[in-house]
């Protein structure tokens, strides 16, 4: 079967400005052209376009969807089976909170008492979930399963008390990292002050402390644009700072 663009958004739900857009970037071309110059897809398209609304319910941007769509090798079907898996994590994730709501309503009308653990169950699952959808691949290669692991199990088991300290800690990092680019100076005081800041946000997680795998993270923050990116919002260059910070501070006896 063959639609035309406002055929086609209709039955995806989308308009036909975002349709001629897909086709404008290359993202998703029609299958010809009517003799009146009309845009028609078929079959192929239909599915393609199935696949980019999975990937942006992900979260992805358009240009990561249009190099995985696009690729030679992409596999329609492989694709899916990972969009049931991750839809599936993303339904356990919906599920924690829904739960987590409902119990926290029921312990404000007095019908039940809601320990501070439980308050949190959902909020830090989705945040292991996403520290290993984006970095899971590289942290796990760099430092093995079994340290990941435990480091997401300790985040999970953390205290309300701890999980608040944990947040509130991470700003600070980032606070102390503006202040000391000031100095310009990665060996300065304030720079040095951030990187032992920094130390103590990681153990936070982090089972056991190691100089050579806290320098070894930092120079993840510098060669991984996703780490850099975190960290540069504060200022651009802040990432190298903070590894340079770190280097100085782990050299020291």
């Amino acid at each position: 079967m063959e639609y035309t663009v406002q055929k086609l958004g209709n039955l995806a739900g989308i308009s036909t400005r975002t349709l001629r857009y897909y086709d404008e970037i290359g993202l998703l071309k029609p299958a010809r052209k009517s003799s009146s110059g009309y845009r028609i897809y078929g079959q192929q398209e239909v599915d393609k376009l199935q696949q980019i609304l999975f990937y942006r319910e992900l979260g992805l941007d358009l240009e990561q969807i249009k190099n995985i769509v696009n690729s030679p090798g992409f596999n329609g079907s492989q694709a899916l089976e990972e969009h049931r898996e991750k839809l599936l994590a993303k339904r356990l994730q919906l599920d924690l909170l829904i739960n987590n709501v409902e119990k926290t309503i029921s312990a404000a009308e007095g019908k039940s008492i809601m320990a501070d653990k439980e308050k949190f169950q959902g909020f830090k699952q989705q945040l292991v979930e996403d520290n290993e959808k984006q970095y899971g691949d590289e942290i796990r290669g760099k430092y093995g399963d079994d340290l990941v692991d435990r480091s997401n199990a300790k985040m999970l088991n953390m205290s309300e008390e701890k999980y608040q300290e944990f947040i509130h800690m991470e700003q600070q990092v980032l606070d102390q990292l503006a202040e000391a680019l000031r100095t310009g100076d990665p060996s300065s005081e304030a720079a040095q002050q951030t990187a032992d800041l920094h130390r103590r946000w990681l153990g936070f997680t982090w089972p056991t402390y190691s100089k050579d795998t806290h320098m070894g993270l930092a120079e993840m923050y510098v060669a991984d644009e996703r780490f850099a990116a975190y960290y540069d919002k504060v200022k651009p260059g802040a990432a190298q700072f903070l590894r340079d910070a770190i280097e100085v501070y782990t050299a020291q006896e």
